[in-house]
């Protein structure tokens, strides 16, 4: 919540499970969070149920 990156969905990785219906309708999934160790969990559960995504790593790094 402290930080996005311009145009992004904020989705908190405890609230992936119970989103995967929306997740499984979206294209081009880029996950990214503060240091970039959530967003990789967040990869390998959508990418273990089946949703193709990449980890930028931490959205400071994205919004340079």
């Amino acid at each position: 919540m402290s930080g996005h990156v311009n145009g992004s969905i904020n989705i908190p990785v405890q609230q992936i499970p119970a989103r995967m219906d929306e997740l499984k309708s979206m294209k081009n999934i880029v996950l990214c969070c503060a240091s970039g160790g959530r967003s990789a969990q967040a990869m390998m559960y959508l990418k273990q149920h089946g949703i193709e995504c990449e980890n930028a790593g931490s959205w400071l790094n994205l919004n340079n």
